[in-house]
């Protein structure tokens, strides 16, 4: 995403950027910025951005925005940690089983 797209996006929702945090995940790059709206009043942007090939070898970049407003800070935080835990225990609850299946096997 580049600085030109932002200040376009900027003008269009009549915000400005205060600060940025890019986070490169995988295929995926995560964009998290602060933006103050004309009345100073702050929202997070968090926008991924994914790099996606047609079949003819032309390229393109899809792109996901969501605000996130000051009101729904606590509620999105506390599910975000609630469903982090749930896969993070899932993910063990799998290991296990897996490490089970490889003793019983021996």
């Amino acid at each position: 995403m580049t600085s030109d797209y932002l200040s376009r996006h900027d003008k269009e929702v009549g915000s400005r950027s205060i600060y940025t945090k890019t986070v490169r995940a995988g295929k995926r790059t995560y964009f998290f910025d602060i933006k103050a709206t004309q009345g100073n009043d702050y929202f997070i942007s968090i926008t991924e951005s994914r790099k996606v090939v047609d079949k003819d070898g032309n390229s393109t970049f899809a792109r996901h925005n969501m605000h996130l407003y000051k009101e729904d800070l606590d509620s999105f935080m506390g599910g975000l940690t609630e469903a982090v835990a749930a896969v993070k225990a899932k993910l063990q609850e799998t290991s296990s089983r897996a490490l089970d299946r490889e003793f019983d096997e021996l």
